[in-house]
Parts: C-alpha cells; sequence; structure tokens
C-alpha cells in the first residue's frame, strides 16, 4: 500500500542554534521506513546561514531548489550548487552547507541512516572559514572603499544595535584611532536611541565613556571635537524635520501606515527627522551610514534596511560605497549581518509611488 505524507503533517521547524548559525527552516517530508533507509527534508537558509561541521554515517544528496548552495569539506574546497544541480556527500566525510551571504537558498536532502543514525554534529563553522568559501561576485571597480575614519562608525553602530558590548569597546577604541573623535561616536550612540531603543544607546555612550577614561589613564587624550548645536529657536522641530524627511526620501512621506498612524510619522518628523538630524556633530551621510550598519545588525527589520538604503543614495552615497559598508560588517561583526545588506544592493531599486 501507498502511503501519503500530507502537507499539513509535514513537520516544519527552525534550525537549531546547536546545530545551525543563522536562519534555517527545516521541513520534513518523509522518516526512514522498514523499507527505507533515508529520509527527506527541504532545508532553506536565509542569507548567511550555514550548518555547523558535521558527517552522514550513510551519506547525504543535496538537491539545490532555489538559490545557489555552498558546501566545504576540511580541505578547503568548496563546491558552489545551483539551482537544479545535485551534490553527493559520501559517508564519513566532515562538510558544511549553506546560503551565499547574498542570497536565500533551499535544497532537498536525502539523507541516509546507518544503525539508526543518519547524521554525526560537530563544531560550528567559523566566519573566517565561511567567508574563505564565498564565491567572488564583487569586483574591483563596484567597492569603493570608505575613509577609515567612517568606515570605523560600521562596527560602532552594529555593535551598539546588538548589544554587544565587549565587541563595541574593541570597535571604539579603534574608531578613536581612526579619528573619530569623542563627540562624533557619542553622536552615533545619541542617533541610534531612535533605531536601537534608549537602553542599547544609554549602554553605548556608558561604553564609550569607560573607554575614554581608560585611555586617558594610558596617557592618551582623544579630541572631544565640536559640540552639538542649538536646536531651531521657538524649540518646535515639526516642521524642520519634514524638511529634512523629505529631503532624505526624496518626496513628501505619505501612505497607508501613516493614514492610520499619523502620530508615528509626526513623532518621527519633530524627534527623529527634526531634533536628531538638527544636532549636528555627524553629517546626513554618517547617521545614514549608522543607521544601514544598525538595521543590518538587527533581525526583522529588513523594510526599514531597504527605505535607509534608498535614503543613503538620496544623501550623495554610492552603490559602491555602501558595498564597502557590507564588507566592513563581514570583517567586522559577520556574514549573517554582511549579508542582509548585500540582498538589499542586490535587489533592484523599488519603483517610485
Amino acid at each position: 500500500m501507498q502511503t501519503l505524507y500530507a502537507l499539513d503533517t509535514q513537520q516544519v521547524a527552525r534550525g537549531s542554534d546547536e546545530y545551525f548559525t543563522g536562519d534555517v527552516q527545516v521541513r520534513m517530508l518523509f522518516p526512514p521506513t522498514d523499507h527505507t533507509s533515508f529520509s527527506g527534508a527541504y532545508v532553506t537558509f536565509q542569507p548567511g546561514a550555514r550548518t555547523a561541521w558535521h558527517q552522514h554515517p550513510a551519506g547525504q544528496h543535496m538537491i539545490v531548489t532555489d538559490g545557489t548552495a555552498l558546501t566545504g569539506t576540511r580541505d578547503g574546497r568548496v563546491i558552489t550548487a545551483g539551482e537544479g544541480e545535485v551534490v553527493w556527500c559520501p559517508p564519513g566525510i566532515d562538510h558544511w552547507h549553506g546560503a551565499t551571504a547574498q542570497a536565500a537558498m533551499t535544497h532537498l536532502v536525502i539523507t541516509g541512516s546507518r544503525d539508526g543514525e543518519n547524521v554525526e554534529w560537530k563544531e560550528k563553522v567559523t566566519d573566517d572559514a565561511y567567508r574563505a568559501g564565498q564565491p567572488s561576485t564583487v569586483t574591483e571597480s563596484s567597492v569603493q572603499r570608505l575613509p577609515a575614519k567612517t568606515r570605523a562608525i560600521v562596527p560602532i553602530a552594529a555593535f551598539t544595535a546588538q548589544g554587544d558590548m565587549a565587541a563595541l569597546g574593541a570597535a571604539i577604541d579603534a574608531g578613536l584611532d581612526a579619528g573619530l573623535t569623542v563627540n562624533e561616536i557619542k553622536e552615533v550612540q545619541i542617533h541610534l536611541y531612535a533605531y536601537a531603543g534608549f537602553p542599547r544607546a544609554l549602554n553605548g555612550v556608558a561604553t564609550l565613556m569607560r573607554i575614554v577614561g581608560e585611555r586617558k589613564a594610558a596617557g592618551r587624550t582623544d579630541p572631544a571635537g565640536p559640540e552639538a548645536g542649538p536646536l531651531p529657536a521657538g524649540g518646535d522641530n515639526l516642521e524642520t524635520g519634514k524638511a529634512v524627511q523629505t529631503r532624505l526620501v526624496g518626496q513628501p512621506v505619505a501612505g497607508p501606515l501613516f493614514d492610520f498612524a499619523p502620530g508615528i510619522n509626526e513623532l518621527l518628523q519633530r524627534h527623529l527627522f527634526g531634533d536628531l538630524f538638527a544636532r549636528g556633530v555627524i553629517d546626513d551621510q554618517a547617521r545614514e551610514l549608522t543607521t544601514v550598519s544598525a538595521l543590518a545588525s538587527m533581525e526583522g527589520v529588513e523594510p526599514q534596511l531597504e527605505s535607509h538604503v534608498a535614503m543613503s543614495f538620496n544623501v550623495g552615497l554610492s552603490h559602491a560605497q555602501l558595498a564597502d559598508v557590507a564588507a566592513a560588517l563581514a570583517e567586522s561583526v559577520g556574514a549573517i549581518e554582511a549579508g542582509r545588506l548585500a540582498a538589499v544592493l542586490a535587489s533592484p531599486p523599488p519603483t517610485p509611488g
């Protein structure tokens, strides 16, 4: 008798953090049976996601159904497989597989079992090993390296948004060495209250204060830099904020979301585009680099990341410069964060209106 595995009976689960890096979804299709010693599953990896090192006692076929798959072995070889291609991994071979940093990937895996076991998990794949296996898709002409001082903003913003204070301390130390002033880094933290929330912005300021104190105790004097300017006369930044928002977006902002909740746009105009942008210290380009770096380092905010990439273009940053932001994220923060930005940069720009 034949067996139907109905769609609503297929188990869907998120890939365990113990065995996967990044966002992975596993959809079991069929288990081993008394007559078959193999199982099947669809596995979807978001950009930058991959398995840990592992091996299969009875081997595994990987059939790519969407996107581009990477699979590497201990000897440093990495196979790149496209849609419709199949990779066979023999029994007992340590390997990993996953998506590129730029795009999601789904493959169908047919995994053999031996003595009731189908996988032996090992340690996670490091970011360095994963980056080394990336296909070369970026040419020299597609990247315009940012000045070291500007580039140093990227990990500072990313680690502030993630709440990783240990990594943030090292990034602040490197940023001061690269020429950022104390007030410029302070302004990055203040700006991020609107995107990462007051708790992480305050923790960021506290980390900056600690690093500056440690450097001073070691005999190093860091320039404070210009202070923030006064707010516009009258203390009402609504009109100022509307003008800044329109300049960044390229047109007056309207739409169903703000029709539904007009108060949130007024708060954006008064406090974000009004109060914050009126402070000075860092310019519009630095503020957008700060925002893009932070949003790329947070889960679930892809629509906002797409919007701020578009705003970055409107304030004069180039596609090549934003590609360097993605490269800086890959070097200093992680492949997943870089992949989020790279995926936006690889997508066609939205149609106006």
